[in-house]
C-alpha cells in the first residue's frame, strides 16, 4: 500500500461563474491510498474533506462553497472517490481512470482522465495528474445556480510514499 506524500500532493477543483470568471479551490484535508490487489492491479481510494475546503483570494467564497448551497460540509463532511482496478500502465501510459464518487450521500461511476508521464515511476519520481468534470446537479447540489454554472472540474497531482509500518516492539 502507498500512501500520498502530503508535501506533493494537491487536490483542487474549478467552475465558471454565470459571467466566465474562474473561481478555483482546494482540498488542503485529505486522505488517499493505493491499494496494490493481488491480481496485480492497483485501487485508488480518495477522501476529500469538504470543512477544510478553501477558495482562492475570497474567505467569503470558501464559507459558502462549506455551506448549506454547496459542499454542506456540516451534513456531508467527505467527497469520497474509489477507483474501479486499474492496470499500473496507467500512470505512465494515462488514460481513463473509472470510478464510484460520492457527494452529498449520493454516488455515481465518473471517469477522469489520467495525463501519460515521462518517468519510469510516475506517482513517486513526477507527479501522477488527473482531472475530470462532473455536473453537480447529478449529486443533489443546486445551490448558487443562479451565480455558478453546473460543471464542476476536479483536479489532482499526487505523489506517493511508502506507508511504513511502525517497528515492532520489543
Amino acid at each position: 500500500m502507498s500512501v500520498f506524500d502530503p508535501a506533493h500532493t494537491a487536490f483542487g477543483f474549478e467552475l465558471r461563474t454565470r459571467w466566465g470568471q474562474r473561481v478555483r479551490g482546494r482540498f488542503p484535508v485529505y486522505e488517499g491510498v493505493v491499494l496494490a490487489l493481488p491480481d496485480g492491479r492497483s485501487q485508488i481510494r480518495i477522501r476529500l474533506a469538504t470543512a477544510a475546503v478553501e477558495v482562492e483570494g475570497s474567505a467569503r467564497y470558501a464559507e459558502l462553497a462549506r455551506g448549506e448551497g454547496f459542499f454542506d460540509a456540516a451534513r456531508y463532511p467527505d467527497i469520497e472517490f474509489v477507483s474501479e482496478p486499474h492496470d499500473a500502465a496507467l500512470g505512465h501510459d494515462g488514460g481513463l481512470l473509472r470510478g464510484r464518487l460520492t457527494m452529498h450521500g449520493i454516488s455515481r461511476r465518473e471517469t477522469f482522465v489520467v495525463a501519460p508521464t515521462t518517468c519510469s515511476r510516475p506517482g513517486r519520481d513526477c507527479d501522477a495528474i488527473a482531472s475530470g468534470s462532473v455536473d453537480r446537479s447529478n449529486y443533489g447540489i443546486d445551490g448558487l445556480r443562479l451565480v455558478l454554472a453546473d460543471r464542476v472540474r476536479f483536479t489532482l497531482r499526487v505523489r506517493l510514499q511508502d506507508e511504513r509500518l511502525p517497528d515492532a516492539l520489543p
